[in-house]
């Protein structure tokens, strides 16, 4: 593996599984979502950060999150995976993902932005109050920040989900990479291969909820509206 690029603050191996690959063999996005959260979890977790938010009865919310990817590992390559706290502006802390291959060539990149939640009101807490400055420059923000989706005049498809068991997190809410499983499906179903995903997370969805499709196709992008009744619980941009 290559050495550790100067400006990430932890990194993870791994060795990709038969059962993360697509019929392709390669990488499929949802796995590369949970490796790069797992990361950010391990990350967290090394320095008790996530021990202590729990008993402060506090939560990250993840709000929105890219990914682009140059090229996607096949079942058996070995992979490093790097991240890091970008600093915070306003109530959103970023962190910022790289993946190499064993050659030290990049993968794919992703970044994070997060909201910090009291988990029992669910109201928001500023992450200025609880981000220790090693894991994140609280005075800095990046360059890259996750979009802002605001979709207009898309039209109700005939495809649509229907929240399972298997889709729930530790939180009984709908695990983050399960919406991209979703927009990954719909994509695969449609003959569109994905060049890279924004994803913004509206509002929670529940086990047995009905999630509606809204689509808009342009010419080198497609749009996705994810919705339970008039409520909106996802938005994806999709560069194809």
């Amino acid at each position: 593996m290559s050495s550790k690029p100067e400006s990430f603050q932890f990194s993870k191996e791994f060795e990709i599984g038969s059962f993360q690959v697509n019929p392709d063999g390669k990488l499929r996005w949802k796995d590369l979502a949970d490796l790069f959260q797992e990361v950010a979890w391990r990350h967290a977790d090394s320095a008790d950060f996530g021990r202590i938010l729990q008993e402060a009865n506090q939560m990250w919310v993840l709000s929105r999150f890219e990914i682009k990817c140059e090229d996607f590992p096949s079942w058996g390559d070995h992979v490093e995976i790097f991240t890091a706290g970008r600093g915070v502006e306003g109530l959103f802390a970023f962190r910022e993902f790289l993946m190499l291959g064993d050659k030290g060539n990049t993968l794919a990149a992703g970044m994070s932005s997060w909201l910090l939640l009291d988990s029992r009101s669910k109201k928001i807490i500023s992450p200025e109050k609880a981000l220790p400055d090693h894991l994140f420059k609280i005075n800095s923000k990046p360059a890259w920040i996750p979009e802002r989706h605001r979709l207009k005049s898309l039209e109700k498809s005939a495809i649509g989900v229907k929240v399972r068991a298997s889709d729930l997190d530790l939180q009984n809410h709908v695990n983050n990479t399960s919406y991209i499983r979703w927009v990954e499906d719909f994509m695969q179903e449609e003959g569109l291969k994905i060049e890279s995903l924004s994803i913004n997370y509206l509002a929670e969805c529940f086990l047995g909820d009905q999630v509606d499709f809204f689509i808009k196709r342009l010419d080198s992008e497609l749009q996705i509206l994810g919705q339970v009744g008039e409520k909106k619980v996802f938005s994806a941009v999709v560069k194809i």
